[in-house]
């Protein structure tokens, strides 16, 4: 049943949600595939988490070093900038350990003020100042001795792109060729450049760009190998010194439609950077990105203990030597994604060390393309699993779709150093769960409130409740289900309203149908309809109500003293007005059996009823009252079910529509009264009576009846009476042949 329940469920819900959540998936994937800063933003906050809990591991028998000139060297040489004279020393020194390459995180892009030419123009003219320049002539200046010192050793100078700037373009010194598209197009192009001075840059064997590419909130995520300047293609500092270490002297661009390049016409940018023995593989602006590894004190050497003699050799020896400024305030400081303040020169040599090693993240061309399949499936399976499963089970299944797009990018990283978005994707399960469950949610909202407008004036509280708990369980078209069927009707209701004016008429009608309505719903019925001042209920839908018949019997108990109640408030009312009063009766008609309840009427317009052979003998049960004027008639069906009741036979009665006889009963009061002895006295002449009408004893039957009529209650009379007329009948006329029945009908005596 449960099945058949959410099928249904599903058939009314499916296509309006399967509509809106295509169109959120279709704004979903247009946000992706535009790839705007947000997610951009989100991804690298994502890929930075990766490397923070996976860093590259530090490996000390790495070929970099940095010299550093940290707070231990400023104190023991002074303040930055220091003299080119000691930097001459420095490069010296590193040179005689046996330094493959030194490459300064500097740009020596002015003279050093700290030469002795500065300090003689600042004297004063005089004989002084003519003997001391005297005894300085032909003293070498600090930059000269600096030049020396570098044209004797492999020496690297950094340089800076710019985007404004003048002044003479460093002498090339690295030789550019291309295989494939004219990179320029692509790379990291700036008009201007800040160089060393020409003495020193004419010295160095090698000049690299200094530039960083730090993505919007200034993080090195990003490195380019090369960039074009002035001058044309530029080498980063660190491909410099690699290539000078290798005493290679050309760079080799590999771009895309190269040979062995399969971009099939499409100019899709750089691919590879060749220098030397060493091809990196490269973003398509010629960058790359780098694993970074923690802080490692291995990576560095003081630049103090290398001027006093005690760094060790093994430590310079063979390897490529960064030189730059870490003492806090002094230094180029930037933003890795495992530091918020790294030293410039301390990313140079992390960009080295990842060269060397090939330990280079890497972000696919075919990576969006990816993630935005990932996305799509993500959000469909989500989608599916909130129309067919429980908001509990579709949460599980959408944090599992997060836990496996996170859970597959790491192990990508981790394994095959892949940087593949899993943000995005599931950014996409979270809205379609988010959206899908509101949807969803909406629609049932909407549905409860359409079963509580429906029913809420109709049905028992307590049956609403679940009803809007349980939608499903509403069979909408109709379905077939044992029902306790309730017709009831004021008698004479155009002599009651007789002289009521139409405001009095209404006021009437709402004091009479409020307590019978209270009475139906309070045991958990169904009102149908009204008609007029006619009710129609029933028992056992739309959900099912147990012991109902018993239930609708003491409903319609409550309704015959509720009529009571409304009878003696009218008398008392028109006593105090001085009015005649005449007090209102009805009568009720109570069946049970199958009967066809559901949404009945057309497409346009319906309500919730039933139909049924058994509903219409309880109208004519209802209709019975009027013959054996009474208030009260069930079928035999109904006493059998609440036998426990205060029940009087009235033997059986041919209704219009039907062939066979019904057996009908009086309900006379509940099980306090059933047991009663009274009542046993009042049943044992009762049916002693009905057995003389049916042994065809109609004048002994005439006889009891009057009897019982002269003992009876008030409210019991007029159907004694109506018992005494029949029986006078049949006595004055008593029915010939064997074809009587003492079954009631029309017309037949």
């Amino acid at each position: 049943m449960r099945v058949a329940e959410r099928v249904r469920g599903l058939k009314r819900r499916t296509p309006l949600y399967l509509i809106l959540s295509a169109a959120v998936a279709t704004s979903v994937l247009t946000f992706g595939r535009a790839q705007p800063r947000l997610l951009d933003d989100l991804r690298n906050f994502v890929f930075d988490s990766f490397q923070r809990l996976s860093p590259r591991r530090y490996d000390p028998e790495t070929p970099v070093r940095v010299v550093a000139v940290d707070e231990a060297s400023l104190s023991a040489f002074g303040q930055w900038p220091w003299p080119r004279t000691r930097l001459a020393e420095l490069t010296s020194r590193l040179a005689a350990m046996g330094a493959a390459v030194i490459a300064f995180d500097c740009v020596f892009a002015e003279p050093d003020r700290a030469s002795l030419e500065f300090f003689l123009r600042e004297l004063p003219e005089g004989p002084a100042k003519k003997k001391i320049l005297a005894a300085a002539a032909g003293a070498a200046s600090n930059d000269r001795v600096f030049a020396k010192a570098i044209a004797a050793a492999p020496v690297v100078l950094g340089m800076t792109l710019s985007e404004e700037g003048a002044g003479p373009l460093p002498p090339p010194k690295t030789g550019v060729a291309i295989a494939g598209d004219d990179p320029e197009e692509f790379l990291v192009a700036f008009p201007a450049v800040v160089a060393p001075l020409p003495e020193l840059a004419e010295a160095a064997q090698g000049l690299g760009a200094t530039n960083w590419r730090p993505d919007r909130d200034q993080t090195v995520r990003r490195i380019p190998l090369v960039a074009v300047g002035p001058q044309g293609v530029v080498p980063s500092l660190a491909l410099e010194a690699l290539r000078v270490a290798q005493g290679a002297t050309t760079i080799v661009i590999r771009s895309s439609n190269a040979s062995g390049e399969a971009a099939f016409g499409q100019r899709t940018g750089v691919n590879a950077v060749k220098v030397g023995e060493l091809e990196i593989a490269s973003g398509a602006a010629g960058d790359i990105r780098p694993r970074y590894a923690d802080v490692a004190p291995q990576r560095r050497v003081s630049a103090a203990d290398v001027l006093n003699g005690r760094a060790p050799r093994e430590a310079i020896d063979g390897r490529i030597i960064l030189i730059g400024v870490v003492a806090v305030g002094a230094g180029d400081i930037r933003a890795t994604p495992l530091e918020p303040a790294a030293a410039g020169v301390d990313i140079h040599a992390q960009m080295l060390e990842s060269l060397l090693s090939g330990a280079l993240l890497s972000r696919p061309d075919w990576a969006p393309g990816l993630e935005l399949l990932v996305a799509g499936l993500a959000y469909a399976l989500v989608a599916l699993a909130l129309l067919v499963a429980s908001p509990f089970v579709s949460a599980a299944v959408a944090a599992g779709a997060v836990a496996a797009t996170f859970g597959g990018a790491f192990y990508a990283f981790e394994r095959e150093a892949l940087l593949l978005d899993p943000a995005f994707p599931s950014l996409a399960a979270v809205i379609a769960y988010g959206v899908g469950a509101l949807t969803l949610w909406r629609f049932d909202q909407l549905q409860r409130q359409r079963v509580h407008n429906a029913f809420g004036k109709f049905v028992a509280p307590a049956v609403v409740d679940r009803l809007v708990a349980h939608p499903e369980r509403l069979a909408l078209g109709g379905e077939t289900r044992e029902l306790t069927v309730m017709f009831s009707d004021l008698r004479d209701f155009s002599g009651l309203s007789e002289g009521m004016s139409a405001q009095e008429l209404t006021l009437f009608m709402n004091d009479y149908l409020t307590p019978m309505t209270d009475a139906i719903l309070d045991s958990e019925g169904t009102i149908d309809k009204y008609v007029g001042d006619a009710i129609v209920a029933f028992w056992n839908a739309p959900l099912d109500v147990a012991d109902h018949p018993r239930k609708a019997a003491m409903a319609v108990l409550a309704m015959r003293a509720a009529l009571a109640g409304l009878n003696a408030e009218r008398a008392a009312k028109a006593e105090a007005q001085g009015h005649p009063h005449r007090p209102a009766a009805m009568g009720i008609g109570v069946n049970l059996g199958p009967c066809s309840v559901g949404n009945m009427g057309s497409t346009r317009r319906f309500d919730y009823s039933i139909l049924g052979d058994d509903v219409n003998l309880a109208s004519r049960l209802e209709g019975l009252c009027k013959t054996f004027r009474t208030d009260i008639i069930a079928s035999g069906a109904v006493r059998a079910a609440a036998p426990d009741l205060a029940w009087l036979s009235l033997g059986a009665a041919i209704v219009a529509g039907r062939r066979a006889p019904t057996e009908i009963f009086a309900l006379a009061g509940d099980a306090s009264v059933a047991t009663g002895a009274a009542f046993g006295d009042w049943r044992s002449e009762h049916d002693a009576m009905m057995a003389c009408y049916r042994g065809r004893a109609f004048g002994e039957a005439r006889e009891r009846a009057e009897a019982l009529r002269a003992r009876a209650e008030p409210q019991w009379r007029d159907l004694y009476g109506a018992l005494v007329e029949r029986f006078a009948a049949l006595e004055q006329a008593p029915p010939s042949g064997d074809d009587w029945t003492p079954a009631w009908a029309p017309g037949r005596k």
